[in-house]
């Protein structure tokens, strides 16, 4: 099993040198640009928001309204959505159809949608973009977590969703796919304050956010296993804690292929899932119900691959990816 392990690490190494899997340009916080990229200003009028002047009320796309700061992410690029979709079925078409189990989807809104619209931002068409995502995954369930989601569940100065607020999103996911979550947590507080990507991307005047993170001893019982580096990471690594991201200590950050196993599952299902940084917070959350959970984020390591680093066997998969993602979807290999 160790020598697998390191053939996979020596591989996916030369993967990531030679430029088959594009490499983040500053770890997770680099998702600046594959989560947060400036909108297109030739298509402002495509917005809804006709009038609207870039730059009138915002500073490199960044506004603060209710007390929270958000990068404008408009208009619907629905080629974007089209090609996200394709990447996603050339996945289902050659690892998943034949060989894995249940397949999902599910959407994870930018702070836009409780934000932009009512205070008279340009705002993209949520409800489109689900619609042309969904159809296009005719192969995958749409689990829909909107409902579930308010301004407050996500930080104030950061894209995230703060995992102390989503529980109850772990718990639908989780239920939708069959499995029930019903574990207790311990909240920490990191005593450094948290000044999200907002505050790197513009001149803003917002307190900084508090980060918490959540423990039990099911997580302290999980092993994570990093294969770029053919080693063995923390649920949290806490020496991120004091860099630019302190978001980044949520499965250290930006990671192209890794898995989470829990010696004390009730059974022994296991779980894939293709992701954006919003799931290094929950996929901890995940932990409880199953054996083992494998992430993989396909902007860094090209579908075209993920045979040589992942066997497919059954697993149920997820494809779980925020709306900043898939409207510049260009970021997926």
């Amino acid at each position: 099993m160790m020598r697998k392990a390191r053939v996979t690490a020596m591989l996916l190494s030369a993967v990531m040198l030679c430029g088959c899997a594009a490499a983040p340009v500053e770890s997770s916080s680099s998702e600046i640009s594959a989560e947060d990229s400036a909108p297109d200003e030739t298509s402002a009028d495509q917005s809804g928001e006709e009038g609207y002047v870039s730059g009138e009320r915002d500073e490199n796309g960044v506004y603060v309204a209710d007390g929270y700061a958000a990068k404008l992410n408009y208009p619907l690029d629905e080629k974007s959505i089209t090609y996200a979709a394709s990447r996603f079925e050339f996945v289902y078409e050659q690892y998943l159809k034949d060989s894995c189990g249940s397949v999902y989807v599910s959407v994870v809104p930018d702070k836009n949608y409780f934000l932009a619209e009512k205070n008279g931002y340009p705002s993209l068409d949520y409800s489109k973009m689900t619609e042309m995502l969904t159809e296009q995954m005719y192969f995958a369930e749409y689990i829909d977590i909107f409902p579930l989601l308010e301004l407050s569940d996500y930080y104030r100065t950061d894209t995230h969703w703060r995992q102390e607020k989503i529980t109850d999103v772990a718990e639908r996911i989780a239920a939708e796919m069959g499995v029930a979550l019903s574990a207790e947590y311990t909240p920490t507080e990191l005593d450094t304050p948290f000044y999200g990507v907002h505050c790197r991307q513009a001149d803003i005047s917002l307190e900084p956010d508090t980060l918490v993170y959540l423990n039990n001893d099911i997580l302290e019982e999980c092993t994570v296993f990093d294969a770029e580096t053919d080693s063995y990471i923390g649920v949290y690594d806490m020496e991120l804690a004091a860099g630019d991201d302190p978001y980044e200590i949520f499965l250290s950050g930006a990671k192209s292929l890794l898995t989470i196993e829990n010696p004390n599952a009730p059974s022994d299902k296991e779980l894939v899932i293709f992701r954006d940084s919003f799931a290094s917070s929950i996929a901890p959350l995940f932990a409880e119900g199953y054996s083992k959970i494998t992430l993989v984020d396909i902007r860094y390591l090209s579908p075209k691959l993920l045979g040589m680093f992942v066997d497919f066997h059954g697993q149920d998969v997820l494809f779980l990816y925020s709306t900043l993602v898939l409207n510049n979807s260009v970021t997926i290999k």
